[in-house]
């Protein structure tokens, strides 16, 4: 596969107490979903909420035939089984962005909100992520702005030292990204896809106007400001609309989910495993996740079949050799 940059790891993560526990971000919650909501067709076939977490926002996706699960944690895949359920609506997958093991095509929408933020590569992910889309298939993606008020004022008071106007992502130590507006465009256009809206999210997200102001306040101002992005984008958070562009690949809606990560390959499907048909690998579906993130080796029976065949062999050459 190559060497791929480094990748995320919430495992063992406390994330979704410590920083969506309690109260103190409901009103962040609540206006995404608007946003979400605005922004996603309502219906569709199969969906993939990439970076989905422990599935905070993946109840959204209701509308879906099949909503794929998919993260790089574990733990926190064990989390959104038990906040969504086990039906057969939802499909769990543990792997990483740079590696996606669905199928070309597979998918006629995705999702990807507080997740690319911590991507080093922003264009090999988006390539990834176009290539199991099929054409015109909705993708909403959300980002962390460098180029919001507070951002804005505190440079110009010189109370910062980066530029939130340059176009360049501003790092805040590793794998913490904030990004122009204009820089995500240009990466999206890019890597194949088409932006159609932008939404302004989450201006009111002070702690100071969370004190002061009610939820609903503050959602409702959120809820009017959110348009504003098709004119201008200072706010912390923009949501996005995208469209794929092209015509390849086609849509393989009815085709297999799963591709083999390591050489592209459509992968055979068993009851506790995915094998790739050349055997360039082995991945365990346990308690209903699939689990990319370990590679099992070539299939086992498979390597043995191939040693019995060599030791058949061996035996027929010695057995000739006694003839001659």
């Amino acid at each position: 596969m190559g060497d791929a940059p480094p990748v995320c790891d919430y495992e063992g993560s406390d994330y979704r107490d410590r920083f969506w526990g309690g109260d103190c971000r409901v009103y962040e919650d609540c206006t995404e979903r608007i946003a979400l909501r605005r922004l996603l067709p309502p219906r569709g076939r199969r969906v993939a909420h990439l970076g989905a977490g422990f599935g905070r926002m993946t109840s959204e996706l209701q509308g879906y035939d099949q909503v794929v699960v998919l993260d790089y944690s574990r733990t926190m895949l064990r989390d959104a089984q038990a906040r969504l359920g086990r039906d057969g609506r939802y499909v769990y997958v543990a792997a990483d962005i740079y590696h996606l093991p669905l199928a070309d095509g597979s998918c006629d929408a995705a999702v990807m909100e507080r997740v690319i933020h911590h991507i080093a590569d922003v264009c090999a992910a988006l390539r990834r992520i176009r290539a199991v889309l099929a054409p015109s298939a909705p993708f909403v993606l959300e980002y962390a702005s460098k180029r919001h008020g507070e951002a804005v004022l505190r440079y110009l008071l010189r109370r910062q030292t980066w530029n939130p106007f340059d176009r360049e992502p501003v790092s805040f130590g590793p794998l913490y990204f904030n990004f122009h507006p204009d820089y995500m465009t240009q990466c999206l256009r890019e890597c194949g896809f088409e932006t159609r809206r932008c939404l302004a999210v989450s201006y009111f997200r002070l702690n100071l106007l969370k004190r002061l102001l009610p939820l609903g306040v503050l959602v409702t101002l959120d809820r009017l400001m959110q348009p504003t992005g098709r004119i201008a984008l200072y706010s912390p958070s923009v949501y996005t609309l995208n469209v794929a562009v092209g015509e390849t690949p086609p849509a393989a809606l009815d085709g297999p989910l799963f591709k083999c990560p390591q050489c592209g390959a459509l992968l055979e499907t068993a009851e506790d495993e995915v094998t790739c048909p050349n055997g360039d690998g082995r991945w365990a579906c346990r308690d209903g996740l699939y689990d990319f993130k370990e590679n099992l080796g070539p299939k086992k029976t498979r390597r043995r079949r191939r040693t019995q065949e060599q030791m058949r062999s061996l035996v027929q050459a010695s057995a000739n050799e006694a003839t001659l």
